[in-house]
């Protein structure tokens, strides 16, 4: 799927591509590379789509990570999603990255049939790490918290919000 991120210092546009990688086929970020979570190990888990966001000036380089469960019976589940680390801080190479990658998990949601629901949970080491994160999760992405727990779950309109603002 073609979409478009923001290049923080020209503040242009750039083209880009989401697409789904096979298993097994394609390196995967990892630990090892500098980011959080390791993409290669998650990605071959039964039930998940690995999905990796590239420029097309730089189609080498991953700008952003996603792995979802479309398989979940009412929403569909976002286990990881990340920025590479040069795209993080404020030293970050673009903008718009995980924006395109959550609005992505929401048109998968749409087409499987679980009407735009999207589920995921916050977890970090540290509890104000947590607050903080689904705190920008509510504000940046539409996220509502479930209870008191650390599952937070974007309801349609807020999918369909993000795919207008993301996607088009």
């Amino acid at each position: 799927m073609d979409v478009k991120i923001l290049d923080v210092e020209t503040k242009s546009q750039i083209k880009s591509q989401i697409y789904s990688v096979t298993k097994g086929k394609s390196k995967l970020p990892s630990i090892i590379d500098g980011w959080r979570f390791n993409f290669s190990k998650h990605s071959k888990k039964k039930d998940y789509q690995t999905y990796v966001l590239t420029t097309d000036k730089t189609p080498e380089i991953i700008e952003g990570c996603l792995i979802i469960n479309t398989k979940s019976p009412y929403q569909v589940y976002m286990a990881f999603v990340e920025v590479a680390p040069h795209n993080r801080g404020n030293e970050k190479k673009y903008e718009k990255v995980a924006g395109c990658l959550i609005a992505y998990a929401c048109r998968q949601s749409f087409i499987n049939g679980q009407e735009g629901y999207l589920a995921f949970d916050v977890l970090e080491e540290r509890e104000e790490d947590e607050i903080k994160l689904m705190n920008m999760y509510s504000q940046k992405y539409n996220a509502v918290r479930l209870d008191n727990s650390t599952t937070m779950i974007i309801l349609p309109e807020g999918s369909e919000n993000l795919i207008s603002e993301y996607l088009k």
